[in-house]
């Protein structure tokens, strides 16, 4: 029997603990030596330099310190780091890369629990439920208030920015709705958008076509600002925006604008900047629902990504392809 080669857990104890709870660390500890004591969160902590210089593997996740070449020159036997998360963007410099290192990331277990997020701010959205519910604390007499004729889910056109894991995953889960789906993504071809339930159309016809928009792109130089002022002045009367990805993809202080009036509105997980600050207008809204950034892997939710770096480690140690790889090219894209 091939001994179990030593592992070293690099991630906030919160995010170990949820990840990794008693029967997933076991069937972690039955492929892994996994280095005793608590997780690292600095390289620098007094027994890091000892786990570092043993590991093969390194499994990262939330709480991680960024792994560069210091910290590979410390672990000359690393031959795999498996993120126990999203993005490995902010946690990896591209020296691992150059090294060898195979890299694998719990991305896709990560992109469920914002997919089932947006669907659920599609179907309240689609009610106007954070409007109204504002107004009704503020009023319990707006009870009986009629609903506005275009208020619903049913007969919606939904605008999917961004064919992502998410995006793919949330134009999955609306084909069991009664929604005209359209897509926008400049390296989706009309038949793969077709396969995915959606029409592929260019982002201003997005915008001036759908009831309700839900951005799931990559946060890149070219991105920025995405959802401009120009854009939302095409979203319809009523139209409600979603953010679930990356808050820079929206121009904030245009949102605040279109926003102010009541005629769009708007449901945001991630925010530029974020947090907003105490004093934001947009907190004070009553047609704005803003979340902290609440909508990736929570509570009990954090266990699917540590099953997933467990199975991605048997994987990798029956030399079987990983389900999560990440390219190091990947890390100017959405990995």
């Amino acid at each position: 029997m091939q001994p179990r080669p030593p592992a070293v857990l690099a991630l906030a104890p919160w995010a170990r603990d949820g990840a990794f709870p008693p029967d997933v660390m076991g069937r972690l500890t039955r492929l892994v030596n996994v280095h005793p004591g608590p997780s690292i969160t600095s390289f620098e902590q007094p027994d890091a330099g000892e786990a570092l210089g043993r590991a093969e593997i390194l499994i990262s996740g939330w709480g991680c310190p960024r792994i560069d070449a210091s910290v590979l020159d410390r672990a000359p036997k690393l031959r795999a780091c498996i993120h126990a998360a999203g993005t490995v963007k902010k946690h990896l410099d591209p020296v691992v890369f150059e090294r060898g290192i195979t890299v694998s990331s719990a991305a896709a277990a990560n992109a469920v629990p914002v997919a089932e997020y947006t669907l659920a701010a599609l179907i309240l959205g689609a009610k106007q439920t954070f409007a109204r519910a504002r107004v009704y604390a503020d009023n319990p007499a707006q009870f009986a208030a009629a609903a506005r004729a275009d208020t619903g889910l049913m007969g919606c056109t939904v605008g999917v920015v961004g064919a992502s894991r998410i995006g793919r995953l949330v134009l999955d889960r609306l084909r069991t709705f009664d929604v005209t789906a359209l897509v926008h993504d400049p390296y989706l071809s009309p038949r793969d958008a077709r396969r995915l339930g959606a029409d592929l159309v260019d982002l201003d016809a997005l915008c001036r076509r759908s009831d309700l928009v839900t951005v799931h792109a990559p946060a890149l130089p070219e991105t920025r600002h995405l959802i401009d002022g120009h854009r939302l002045g095409l979203l319809r009367d009523g139209a409600v925006l979603i953010n679930t990805a990356r808050g820079v993809l929206v121009d904030t202080d245009a949102l605040t604008r279109h926003c102010k009036d009541g005629r769009i509105s708007a449901v945001l997980d991630v925010t530029d900047p974020e947090p907003l600050p105490t004093d934001h207008p947009l907190l004070r809204m009553h047609n704005v629902f803003v979340t902290p950034h609440i909508a990736g892997a929570q509570g009990r939710e954090l266990r699917r990504l540590g099953e997933f770096a467990t199975a991605e480690v048997g994987r990798l140690l029956r030399g079987e392809p990983l389900l999560g790889a990440v390219q190091v090219h990947q890390l100017t894209v959405g990995a």
